[in-house]
């Protein structure tokens, strides 16, 4: 067993731990804590359960089931905070997740791939569509923001009608880029996915068992999400964060830490396109899946959620997208490339711990 899965293996405990906490009332911050450490090897397990059934169904359904289920814990977690009419989490947990994945894992991935190898390749033209996707979504996300801040007197209502019909543009962007990747241009993407094939030369997994394992860890991250989110604002203003900080950096770092740490094993591997597949993947899911389906689910739960983002939120984004574009157009990566996409994520976090409460 990799010291990877010992880990989460281990961190299962907190899932009687949280229960315990919850029902015999140890106070919010304990079950915060605890719920939070609990999803961890959860969502480490749908992500191992996904890829499993993958193997089986074959490449387009599996390549769709990766898809659709990468970001599976933070759709939870955010679904159950907008829910509970914490909009404002939701939005800062979209932006955390579009900058930790850019910043954050692809930082890692090249600074310890990097220290390993002098230099590191991978597919310069998957990087460039990548690069314009993202920076559709900063402009899906710009142009609401724009229009609350610049027309005066704007309604609500007006605001989220604009956010659900750009939610349907990119969700349909979204379809479009599976079909690229998965059926058109599949051949761009075949590097990372033949290394895998070649290390897990073995017999297909027990379909049944692993949609049984999807399905209880599922039910099991709503249950979790639902301590989380509960407790999360007792909890952190024990801790002396704003909800802004925990919606960016926490929140995000609970939802996606197995995606991650897959990331930077891979990269560890010498095998770059399939880390940036992992972390660009992610963050095209967030931003031209996720956020959309949010949008939507907040306009039929009667929810004001959409599209309008904090300023400064919008401008993490949009560094977040330009600097990582800059980094990755050329192909290749090295150690110091690393670095400096983990120091533009510091600089963020320091900002966002550092940002006054709005009210």
């Amino acid at each position: 067993m990799s010291t990877k899965n010992l880990i989460f293996t281990i961190l299962l405990v907190f899932i009687p731990i949280s229960l315990a906490a919850h029902f015999l009332e140890w106070g919010e911050l304990i079950v915060f804590i605890t719920a939070a450490l609990a999803i961890l090897p959860l969502a480490a397990w749908m992500g191992e359960a996904t890829e499993e059934i993958a193997v089986v169904v074959g490449p387009i359904l599996g390549g769709f089931l990766n898809a659709t289920f990468g970001n599976a814990t933070e759709l939870i977690i955010a679904l159950v905070a907008l829910r509970a009419g914490l909009i404002d989490v939701v939005k800062a947990s979209i932006t955390g997740s579009i900058i930790g994945n850019l910043l954050l894992v692809m930082g890692l991935s090249m600074l310890l791939g990097g220290l390993k190898y002098k230099e590191q390749s991978f597919e310069s033209v998957v990087a460039r569509v990548n690069a314009s996707s993202m920076n559709l979504a900063v402009i899906a996300i710009l142009l609401p923001t724009a229009m609350n801040y610049t027309s005066m007197g704007i309604s609500e209502t007006t605001i989220q009608n604009l956010s659900v019909a750009v939610a349907v543009v990119l969700i349909l962007v979204y379809g479009l880029t599976l079909l690229f990747s998965m059926k058109t241009h599949a051949y761009l993407y075949d590097v990372g996915v033949a290394d895998v094939e070649e290390e897990e030369s073995r017999e297909k997994p027990n379909l049944f068992l692993w949609i049984g394992v999807l399905l209880v860890c599922t039910l099991l991250v709503a249950f979790e999400s639902e301590l989380l989110v509960d407790t999360l604002e007792v909890a952190t203003s024990k801790l002396g964060l704003t909800a802004l900080f925990t919606g960016v950096i926490l929140v995000p770092i609970i939802g996606n830490a197995a995606e991650h740490a897959t990331a930077v094993t891979v990269a560890m591997k010498d095998k770059m396109d399939l880390s940036l597949s992992v972390a660009v993947g992610s963050s095209m899911q967030i931003a031209l899946f996720v956020a959309p389906v949010l949008v939507i689910a907040g306009w039929f739960m009667g929810k004001p959620m959409d599209l309008g983002f904090q300023p400064f939120e919008l401008v993490a984004v949009a560094v977040a997208v330009l600097i990582a574009n800059s980094i990755s157009s050329d192909g290749k990566s090295n150690w110091l490339e690393g670095t400096l996409l983990l120091a533009a994520y510091m600089v963020l976090g320091f900002a966002f711990y550092f940002h006054p409460v709005v009210n």
